[in-house]
């Protein structure tokens, strides 16, 4: 019986990339190839958009998702965090009568979140009872030990005293991919066990510039993804 939520999280308000939640990735608005993947998914009894946004509303409606509501204004400024939007949805449904077991929170630019990998991460927040929340990885192409700092046009290692140790010896570190959360309902993103999985470089991309979307639709069009 499936008890799962998936909130995602979509504000009218992107500076950088003007209307980045709506705009056309390959020939639709990104966030539709979220509310997509959670469709095909199957995994859950509810897909919302959480927005303070008439136009990413009108949007959600027509790839499937619900806006049951729209976001008040402490949610929808430049200072509310991940975890004040995934509380104030949560309480939202509690006040509906609504309970559910797991929530996954889906960014609306995610076009690289797959079935496969939103079920993957589902199993092992099920799997590890002490596990808070759950988020695909991407290693980090070089160590990250050898990183560089600038002064005035000078490099310095961050970490010198790592420098004459072999790549290979070195532990690999890796970051967040950007794509989703699956979390307990109750809690949200409160919590400290913070479990992941790593999936390939290819299949992850940060959008925060122009030049990051043209990368995306690229890496999209290589990788031949069928969500």
């Amino acid at each position: 019986m499936k008890t799962n939520l998936c909130i995602i999280p979509a504000r009218g308000g992107s500076k950088r990339i003007p209307h980045k939640n709506i705009k056309h990735f390959l020939g639709k608005p990104i966030i539709a190839y979220s509310i997509e993947t959670a469709i095909k998914s199957m995994l859950f009894d509810e897909i919302m958009v959480s927005t303070d946004d008439a136009a990413i509303s009108q949007i959600a409606l027509q790839y499937g998702a619900k806006v049951p509501f729209f976001r008040r204004t402490e949610t929808s400024n430049d200072f509310a965090t991940l975890s004040d939007v995934i509380t104030e949805a949560s309480q939202f449904y509690l006040n509906n009568n609504l309970d559910f077991a797991n929530i996954c929170c889906i960014l609306p630019t995610a076009p690289f979140a797959t079935v496969e990998n939103l079920k993957k991460g589902l199993e092992m927040l099920e799997k590890y009872d002490d596990a808070d929340y759950v988020r695909p990885l991407v290693r980090f192409s070089f160590p990250i030990q050898r990183a560089l700092r600038l002064k005035m046009n000078k490099s310095e290692l961050f970490y010198p005293e790592f420098i004459n140790t072999r790549s290979q010896d070195l532990e690999p570190a890796f970051h967040d991919s950007g794509q989703f959360y699956w979390m307990r309902f109750k809690n949200g993103l409160n919590g400290t066990n913070l479990y992941g999985f790593e999936i390939p470089e290819s299949l992850a991309q940060d959008i925060d510039t122009e030049e990051d979307w043209k990368i995306a639709e690229q890496k999209y069009k290589l990788a031949s993804l069928d969500i």
